[in-house]
């Protein structure tokens, strides 16, 4: 049975930047697609007025798209802003007042988590949110610890079944189309084990720098940047079991007993990288060993995975910006050819930016007498366009209810259990220079799989 729909929506830190850059242009097209006929109300500390908070979000579209006249003054005419501390009880009546009769609010949380708690903790107290649901935004602890103590603070004022934990990457089509993959290709399923599988390779490359983001890399390095999220939820995707049903609870199930079973890294099964030139960068300490740069082996302890080199890695100032998961096939067992000339029988790859590309690497004969192979790839390219954008598509479902591309607090703590052992790791990063695949010592983490595919 279909979840109600909420009847408000309320955004807290509405005048930051991450409301700028994804929330407006998501209101937006949401308004145009009729899913959002509900007031939205506008929460923060700025003493602005509801005319001033209007014309941010005009900036806003403007710059991410263009504003649609008919469709903007329709989201305009629903915008409503409340001034005040997150911590003076003066905001949270105020916020009652503006919402009125509604029984169903949304509210999102698009401020630091150090304020999750006691905003969560006023907001159930208000009468409008016996039925309410609660959306986070990541970074969602900065360890295991700070993240079960974040979700103790949360779930003591709202049941776990109406908090939303955002990841904007869940969101993107090319990762949906991962999971489809997966699971409506019969063909797929009898070779997607240690049998038939000799290694995983999973790449998150970007050509640039932080910008102007080195304060906020000194606090997070690669490892919470993306390899705690990004990189480990794109893993699960690949590698999980077959889920009870295509529902976000048995999604996120089938997610977290992956990630569960995955075994924690040690310092052995990682390299560390620090692009030259970081420590010049705004923001950055001359002496940082904060690493731009992470190569990990992986683990997973379940019959399927058993043996299987899984070996990832993400950094900034690499070669190319890309995202590209590689699954490499055993060689044939048969011994009817030369060894050397099949050893590697085939390759799965699909990359998902920035274009979307699905090939599957064979070899065949090559031309001539001998009985020798080539390697031929075959190619089912995409489309690069999303109708969607991630944020458009993570407000749509969760005004509706639909929990599928959300993360869920067991699937975050799990993720923080596998980086946990690395992340206080000290030691200097090593060296790299922008425009490369990363220092040369990661190629230890593929090196019995063939090194690195470029």
């Amino acid at each position: 049975m279909p979840e109600p729909t909420s009847d408000a929506l309320v955004i807290f830190g509405v005048s930051g930047d991450l409301a700028f850059q994804q929330i407006f242009p998501a209101l937006q097209a949401l308004t145009a697609r009729g899913q959002l006929d509900m007031p939205v109300i506008g929460i923060a500390r700025p003493g602005w007025t509801t005319e001033q908070l209007r014309a941010r979000a005009r900036e806003s579209v403007a710059a991410h798209g263009g504003v649609k006249e008919s469709t903007f003054e329709q989201l305009a005419s629903r915008l409503v802003y409340v001034p005040g501390d997150y911590r003076d009880p003066a905001t949270f009546a105020r916020l009652q007042e503006a919402l009125g009769s509604s029984r169903r609010p949304l509210f999102y949380l698009a401020i630091p988590p150090s304020l999750f708690g006691d905003v969560a903790s006023s907001l159930a107290r208000l009468p409008s949110a016996g039925n309410a649901r609660l959306v986070v935004e990541k970074p969602f602890g900065r360890d295991l610890a700070s993240a079960q103590a974040l979700n103790a603070m949360i779930t003591a004022s709202f049941p776990e079944t109406a908090v939303f934990h955002i990841d904007h990457y869940l969101a993107k089509e090319p990762v949906q189309s991962l999971l489809y993959f997966r699971f409506a290709n019969a063909w797929l399923e009898p070779i997607w084990n240690a049998r038939y599988v000799a290694g995983v390779q999973v790449t998150m490359a970007e050509t640039f720098g932080v910008r102007s983001r080195g304060a906020f890399y000194e606090e997070v390095g690669a490892v919470r940047d993306v390899v705690q999220n990004h990189l480990l939820q794109v893993l699960s995707l690949l590698t999980l079991e077959p889920p009870a049903g295509s529902d976000g609870p048995s999604i996120d199930a089938a997610r977290v007993a992956l990630l569960r079973s995955v075994q924690p890294l040690t310092a052995k099964s990682v390299v560390r990288g620090q692009y030259r030139g970081y420590r010049s960068e705004t923001g950055v300490s001359p002496e940082s060993r904060v690493e731009t740069y992470v190569a990990a082996r992986l683990a997973i302890g379940n019959e399927r995975w058993a043996g299987v080199p899984i070996c990832v890695r993400a950094g900034k100032s690499l070669a190319t910006s890309t995202t590209e998961l590689r699954v490499v096939l055993r060689p044939s067992a048969l011994g009817l050819f030369d060894a050397q000339d099949t050893a590697r029988s085939g390759m799965l790859s699909f990359r998902m930016s920035p274009d979307v590309t699905i090939t599957l690497t064979v070899r065949v004969k090559a031309e001539g007498q001998a009985m020798v192979g080539e390697e031929i790839n075959l190619v089912a390219h995409e489309s690069t366009s999303d109708d969607m954008a991630p944020y458009e598509r993570l407000l749509g479902d969760a005004l509706q209810g639909d929990r599928t591309l959300f993360s869920s607090e067991d699937a975050i703590e799990a993720a923080w259990r596998i980086v946990e052992p690395i992340l206080r790791v000290s030691d200097e990063p090593f060296p790299y220079e922008p425009g490369t695949w990363g220092p040369p010592e990661a190629e230890r983490i593929a090196l019995d799989i063939g090194g690195w595919i470029e």
